[in-house]
């Protein structure tokens, strides 16, 4: 967790909403010299800051609608710092809560030095994430309605497909096996949203591929280097990581892309794990594909999974792969290598 400790002679706490925003004003002594809800609009927010300006910071917690406001700050000149959402939530939580209320406790955590940061992605990349993350949402819907039809096919104990209906070609005479014409119906509707799906996702790629600023082309190959990930998932891993050295160790990146539990302890005995909401999902999502894709075709790999499996689990001997696929991107990345298999079955 990192605080903003920079002191300013103004601290801005905001409340903000899609139409409405709360903004507080402290001064350097704790007084609020403005507490009003204004609408979401860059010129009422810059008529409200406008007699504080001289020495102002800006606070707002990470909700979907910061955007605009970031990049207003940036143009205006004007200090701006991201909260992150959960850990604000965890330090002022209270037993009454408003958007006044909300406003003042921002402004005085970032008064005092205890707003705790979360990351300011650069403008100009946001939008090649967005639609990177937009192609996972598909992708998700997609294997639903592949595993509805697979749940359908076991419901009425017909024989297993044989060949993966995930490709277009073995998807021939799916539905005419199912002889109750609403089943049939059913099976037909899936078949229908999975070819759309298969439509835009070929949009969505051919639209990243084409757009793509790769601001590291260097990072990318090296991602491309390690078996198993593509080039979708290179891309994912960099939009969502940005910059490596935002992350002084290993153990900050890990804990990050949420490869690893949090211990709670207290008294020496340990009370379980917590935090698994803190981090980046789609890290996580991009390390366990990668883990399940690294296997492919590779027998040292199988092998290595194998001995896990049979101590740990099949689950979390996956979990450890994924684990150690994030630590050797992170230190391929620090130390500009690319992927070194020996090095890796042999750490």
């Amino acid at each position: 967790m990192r605080f903003y400790t920079k002191q300013h002679r103004y601290s801005c706490g905001i409340d903000l909403h899609a139409r409405t925003m709360y903004v507080c004003i402290l001064n350097q002594e704790g007084a609020i010299v403005f507490h009003c809800n204004l609408p979401s609009t860059p010129e009422g927010f810059l008529r409200a800051i406008a007699p504080y300006r001289e020495d102002l910071v800006v606070a707002v917690e990470c909700i979907f609608t910061w955007y605009w406001l970031a990049d207003l700050c940036a143009r205006e000149g004007i200090p701006f710092v991201l909260g992150h959402a959960l850990y604000m939530k965890a330090i002022h939580g209270g037993k009454a809560k408003n958007d006044k209320i909300d406003a003042h406790k921002i402004a005085v955590l970032l008064r005092g030095g205890m707003l705790p940061m979360a990351y300011v992605y650069p403008a100009e990349m946001r939008a090649t994430r967005d639609l990177l993350r937009r192609r996972c949402h598909l992708m998700r819907k997609r294997a639903e309605l592949l595993a509805h039809i697979q749940n359908t096919n076991s419901q009425y104990c017909l024989p297993p497909f044989g060949k993966k209906i995930a490709y277009k070609a073995n998807r021939t005479g799916v539905a005419a096996r199912f002889l109750d014409p609403s089943v049939r119906k059913s099976i037909e509707i899936d078949l229908a949203l999975i070819a759309h799906y298969d439509s835009l996702l070929t949009s969505v790629e051919l639209s990243i591929a084409n757009t793509a600023k790769i601001h590291d082309v260097n990072a990318f190959y090296r991602l491309r280097s390690v078996p198993g990930i593509g080039k979708i998932l290179a891309l994912v891993i960099l939009y969502e990581i940005h910059d490596i050295d935002r992350f002084p160790t290993v153990q900050d990146f890990a804990s990050y892309a949420r490869l690893v539990k949090c211990a709670k302890e207290s008294a020496g005995k340990r009370h379980g794990s917590s935090g698994a909401k803190i981090g980046n999902g789609h890290l996580k999502w991009a390390f366990s594909e990668a883990s399940v894709l690294f296997l492919r075709h590779n027998p040292p790999a199988q092998r290595s999974l194998e001995q896990l499996a049979s101590k740990h689990g099949k689950a979390k001997a996956l979990s450890i792969l994924a684990h150690k696929i994030g630590r050797t991107v992170y230190y391929m990345l620090k130390r500009k290598e690319a992927f070194d298999v020996t090095k890796f079955f042999s750490s």
